[in-house]
């Protein structure tokens, strides 16, 4: 298996530098380049093709939000052959600016001061595109996000009424295990029908699943 390829992004050389060194202590991950801010972040992830961002969420010039909202522009995404996921870095809990980010693609976030072991932890997890976040948290920070529904989109009628089952308990953060336990469904199937939604919908992963739903008031 090839390495996690990390990009990090921090006005600040110091804390950019010992991130390094925990990250490129660690087997299977490297560090692969690092931004001073967002806007050098967006050169970056389109120049290295990271695997995951670590984006700190308030610095000069662009911060954490927009450079998220860039890197994941339709004409971005639609360039790229891998995925990319952005985790943000923030020093407050439960932070508006970070669920904004969520909002725009990001898959969580950590806070900076956070331990070594959690931070490839949480590195980890986003690259295998689930959230850093705990479901009730998750919510908590999107339901004040949205002041009034979005329309549905059209794409949500060509769900199944399993499909739609599904979407609804993966929107109310139950795992894959959870979900196969009050659906009476094996996890495998429920597998097949998250990755049957998350096509039919363009969302890249179960973090944007979530965005969707509490998005166009589904939940």
């Amino acid at each position: 298996m090839s390495d996690i390829r990390v990009l990090l992004v921090d006005d600040q050389d110091l804390f950019r530098e010992g991130v390094r060194v925990i990250i490129d202590a660690h087997p299977g991950m490297e560090v692969v380049g690092s931004a001073r801010d967002g806007a050098e972040a967006v050169e970056l992830v389109d120049s290295l093709s990271p695997d995951v961002v670590l984006m700190d969420i308030r610095m000069p010039e662009l911060d954490g939000v927009e450079a998220t909202r860039r890197i994941y522009a339709p004409e971005r995404i639609q360039s790229r052959r891998d995925p990319v996921r952005v985790l943000v870095l923030t020093t407050f809990d439960l932070d508006d600016r970070a669920a904004e980010a969520i909002r725009n693609g990001a898959s969580g976030f950590i806070l900076k001061d956070t331990t070594p072991d959690m931070l490839i932890d949480a590195i980890r997890t986003v690259h295998t595109g689930n959230a850093v976040l705990a479901p009730n948290d998750l919510s908590t920070l999107l339901d004040g996000q949205f002041h009034a529904p979005a329309p549905v989109p059209a794409a949500f009628g060509t769900l199944t009424e399993r499909e739609r089952d599904v979407f609804g308990a993966v929107a109310r953060g139950a795992s894959n295990a959870e979900a196969a336990a009050a659906l009476f469904a094996s996890e495998s199937t429920i597998k097949t029908h998250v990755g049957a939604i998350l096509r039919k919908l363009a969302l890249r992963d179960r973090v944007q699943l979530v965005v969707f739903a509490h998005e166009h008031r589904l939940i």
